[in-house]
């Protein structure tokens, strides 16, 4: 972007090999990960956010607030209209992809049977049924390269306005086998943990127990927390 731009809460950044999508006064923007000009990517009269690039690149999902409700939608990354994948009378909030590209990652509470939990699930770009990630409860999450294992927050970040928070909602970061839906939490002291992502064998998250937020990582071989 150009020295001397006025840019203002520029939010939800995704990145793809060559591109960056973010969110800005309400619609999706690209632009090249090198710089330069950004150009809208949606123009809905509704709110976009939380844009995840495809693992190929290809494609942008994102949470649209159209027609009244919030739900899953996905646009190509070249421009388009945008294709809805949700109708859930609830709110479908996208949270990522499978690693094969396949299929979209997102949180709703369409099978809680109380509001104060929501799931995680999964929907076939070309898909009509959503599929439930078996875990009773998840807000966030990142899939290992080989789908098998899934990083993610059994409960959502709370008081994001207060630094250093310590109450009983501080957001841990578990580490489920999804065959068996067992789980291994990374270690904290009430920490608040969010936003994993995999590369390799490592969980790389934000966190909160050095005082400020930063950046650390676990290891799943050693089972040893590193502050990057």
């Amino acid at each position: 972007f150009g020295q001397g731009s006025d840019l203002r809460l520029m939010r939800h950044p995704t990145l793809s090999k060559t591109q960056v999508v973010f969110a800005y006064a309400g619609d999706l923007w690209i632009a090249s990960r090198e710089g330069g000009d950004a150009t809208r990517l949606t123009t809905g009269v509704g709110n976009e956010s939380s844009p995840f690039f495809s693992p190929d690149g290809k494609w942008v999902a994102f949470t649209g607030e159209y027609d009244g409700n919030v739900d899953v939608y996905t646009v190509l990354a070249t421009g388009g209209i945008p294709k809805r994948l949700t109708y859930h009378p609830g709110t479908d909030n996208v949270a990522g992809w499978t690693p094969d590209g396949r299929q979209i990652l997102f949180v709703s509470q369409r099978t809680s049977t109380s509001g104060r939990f929501a799931r995680l699930f999964t929907m076939l770009l070309d898909g009509v049924v959503a599929s439930e990630v078996p875990l009773p409860m998840a807000y966030e999450g990142a899939y290992s390269a080989d789908g098998k294992r899934l990083a993610y927050t059994p409960i959502p970040r709370a008081f994001n306005a207060w630094k250093r928070y310590r109450g009983g909602m501080t957001s841990p970061i578990w580490v489920a086998d999804l065959s068996d839906s067992s789980v291994q939490p990374i270690p904290r002291d009430n920490s608040n943990d969010f936003c994993p992502m995999w590369i390799g064998d490592k969980v790389y998250f934000l966190s909160d127990r050095s005082a400020r937020v930063s950046l650390f990582s676990y290891d799943t071989t050693t089972k040893r927390v590193t502050q990057a």
